[in-house]
């Protein structure tokens, strides 16, 4: 569960007409400050932007959608 302090510099962020990312931003500082202290068992920054992106999204902060990739590997087929 996010932290209120969080939440409301999210909406902030949205009633300053800020995009979603930076909005999201929030929830990832977060998770980085969290790992810092060690209360979160993430290993990597990687895995601290996943968990507040995550976390932005269930909290309906929609952030960008990913980009639709063609074929298995995300390469487009030739002819």
């Amino acid at each position: 569960m996010p932290e209120k302090r969080t939440i409301e510099r999210a909406r902030k962020d949205k009633r300053a007409g800020k995009s979603p990312t930076t909005q999201a931003g929030e929830f990832v500082h977060e998770e980085i400050r969290k790992i810092r202290r060690g209360q979160h068992g993430a290993r990597s920054p990687r895995q601290a932007v996943a968990i507040g992106l995550s976390k932005a999204n269930s909290g309906g902060h929609r952030t960008r959608e990913p980009a639709m990739r063609s074929g298995q590997n995300g390469f487009a087929t030739c002819c």
